[in-house]
């Protein structure tokens, strides 16, 4: 798989290589993670990529230009199919669901807003819009490390077998109470049934808690 996201603020992204599930993913070949900056396409010895919003109102509003010019270029450099996600505040929620269908992708180009927002004809060239939560950042970049770091974790062989199939929201369940050592802290003990060593009620057990804890924090997870 192939992640290329575009921004007006590479330095964000400095260290996001070597954050351990997207080392090991490169390390393993799973993934190749670009960087552009969509100031390289900026005309003018300043490089705006940016301009007041026609209508007026405060803030400035990313151009088409130099963004289309990035992600354009991105394209004709890559013959393969692609999807282009917008990284926006109106956008779908972001889900673990969508996280197993994004990991699915040959090449995923991950566009990242910034300011009050984009040029709306801008909207015309990606496939769609994500959000990962009802709230304001500073620009799309953060976002856009969690929508490649949840993809990228789910590429074959960055995690161990069958791991992400336990994991919170597959199945539309919460994941059940883990325990480690010691067995007894402060007279805190660990469910006697994880001790037993009978797998089958372990099991069990591990079930009945994912449902509960579902059902309790998020029954419209349980309902689904």
């Amino acid at each position: 798989m192939k992640i290329t996201i575009l921004t007006i603020a590479p330095e964000e992204f400095s260290g996001f290589g070597n954050a351990h599930i997207i080392k090991r993913a490169i390390e393993l070949g799973a993934l190749k993670l670009c960087i552009e900056d969509m100031r390289e396409y900026a005309a003018g010895s300043f490089r705006h990529v940016d301009d007041s919003p026609y209508g007026g109102g405060g803030g400035m509003i990313l151009k088409c230009e130099p963004v289309l010019k990035c992600l354009e270029s991105v394209k004709s450099r890559y013959s393969g199919p692609c999807r282009t996600v917008a990284l926006t505040p109106r956008g779908e929620v972001f889900s673990q669901k969508k996280a197993w269908i994004l990991a699915e992708e040959e090449h995923l180009i991950l566009l990242c807003g910034h300011y009050e927002g984009m040029d709306e004809r801008i909207f015309r060239y990606v496939d769609e819009e994500i959000s990962i939560g009802d709230y304001i950042l500073t620009g799309g970049e953060l976002a856009a490390q969690v929508v490649a770091n949840a993809a990228a974790r789910l590429l074959p062989g960055v995690l161990r077998s069958g791991r992400a199939e336990a994991e919170s929201f597959h199945r539309n369940l919460l994941e059940y109470p883990q325990y480690t050592k010691p067995a007894d802290f402060r007279g805190d003990r660990v469910p006697k049934v994880l001790l037993s060593g009978n797998h089958e009620e372990i099991r069990k057990w591990r079930e009945e808690q994912a449902k509960r804890l579902t059902r309790e924090r998020r029954p419209e997870l349980f309902e689904g």
